[in-house]
């Protein structure tokens, strides 16, 4: 939406680590929790100084907001009012705003609810994994079948009816059958929205450890192939498909009307900005936009709101590659256009690409594009491309050969 902006709040606490996780997020006390809330207010307030040091253009009104993480649901209700009153004084919240809390399972306190509803928040994204108690242990979920449902149930009741279940193909333990059971529960829960990933396990994770080591624990030597995995993968696009749940994006999956308009954004390159640990942005910057993110490292973090009230920190006082400042031109804005649009499932219409890019970029874009296309991996349909359901599979190869003749 024009002269908006979509806010993702990055809230990096665990009650338990996932084995085969390694983002930027850890088990920590309460102590640790509340000067985090501060650092990342005092950074919420500095938003528009900020971007005003680099150039970028950040809109003062707010359509969509995302707390993800980690776990945002373990925060306290005083302490996500301290996070909306950072917010509405610093930016307007516009009326129907889309506010999404991730949430696990059995982690979201009555006394939380209440505020986050007070605030407005009004979509729940509920990170279920498996219903499958044996699968959801192996990687170190806390909470079981009866306790998703009775927590789906019990926000419905609370006036909550945007509602999210990922679901995680290729869990130690998992099979064709158990995978169909954990589809088919999602449907008959009656949420409006699903999304669908393929298990990736981080080298330096746990389980990745114990893989590459060939070892047994966490589950690592019942993990599904890719081939199986992907094979479930795309069971479950025709189930949910079948049940009027329909892919509008490689991972996830919507009734009519129910998209996340959150995540809408990051596809189709509009303005979205990140508070908190690792967080990333991208903004409007004259003809051009730029992208930057935050440390994922939490005492650094930390320690920066000690220096500076204002974030992103300029790149003379910026210490790491992962904190630069990028300014995306007009090639790599094309670029993106071209990866990011193809994760839709309505895909990229050529002609919105001439009138924005010209002629040239698309033109030298054609071999790579054409190559897919007779790998049956892309379609061409009148003037518009989108990826077959074989290409959103393999959609990181797809993406790869797309990026060759920009890096050549």
């Amino acid at each position: 939406m024009a002269g908006s902006v979509g806010v993702y709040i990055s809230v990096p606490f665990c009650k338990a680590k996932c084995t085969f996780c390694n983002f930027a997020s850890g088990v920590f006390g309460p102590e640790r929790m509340q000067q985090y809330v501060d650092r990342l207010c005092g950074e919420i307030r500095g938003a528009h100084a900020a971007a005003e040091k680099i150039s970028a253009s950040l809109p003062r009104v707010v359509d969509t907001i995302y707390f993800g993480g980690g776990t945002p649901s373990l925060l306290s209700g005083e302490q996500f009012a301290e996070i909306f009153r950072s917010l509405r004084g610093e930016f307007g919240l516009e009326s129907g705003a889309e506010i999404t809390l991730e949430c696990a399972p059995g982690q979201l306190a009555e006394e939380t609810l209440e505020e986050l509803l007070r605030q407005g928040m009004n979509r729940i994204s509920f990170g279920v994994q498996s219903f499958v108690d044996r699968e959801s242990a192996a990687v170190g979920r806390l909470h079981t079948r009866e306790q998703c449902e009775a927590e789906i149930s019990r926000v419905r009741r609370a006036g909550v009816g945007e509602i999210n279940l990922d679901l995680i193909a290729g869990l130690p333990h998992q099979t064709a059958q158990s995978w169909r059971y954990s589809v088919e529960q999602a449907i008959a829960s009656g949420v409006p929205h699903v999304s669908v990933y393929l298990l990736e396990v981080d080298d330096e994770s746990r389980l990745g450890r114990e893989m590459l080591k060939q070892g047994s624990r966490y589950g690592a030597g019942d993990v599904a192939s890719e081939d199986e995995a992907s094979e479930w993968y795309q069971r479950a696009c025709e189930l949910l498909g079948e049940a009027g749940i329909e892919q509008y994006e490689i991972s996830n999956f919507a009734r009519e009307g129910h998209a996340s308009r959150h995540n809408l954004k990051y596809w189709r390159r509009h303005s979205y900005i990140g508070f908190g640990l690792d967080a990333h942005s991208m903004l409007p910057a004259g003809e051009d936009a730029v992208r930057f993110a935050n440390t994922s490292d939490l005492d650094r973090y930390l320690l920066q709101g000690t220096v500076s009230s204002s974030f992103p920190l300029l790149p003379m006082e910026r210490g790491g590659d992962d904190e630069e400042v990028d300014r995306v031109g007009r090639s790599d804005a094309f670029e993106e256009s071209l990866f990011l649009g193809l994760r839709l499932n309505e895909g990229i219409d050529l002609g919105v690409l001439r009138r924005e890019f010209g002629e040239r970029l698309l033109l030298e874009a054609m071999p790579a594009l054409n190559e897919v296309r007779d790998a049956g991996l892309l379609e061409v349909e009148s003037d518009r491309i989108r990826l077959t359901a074989q290409g959103r599979v393999v959609s990181n190869e797809v993406f790869s050969r797309l990026l060759i003749p920009a890096a050549a």
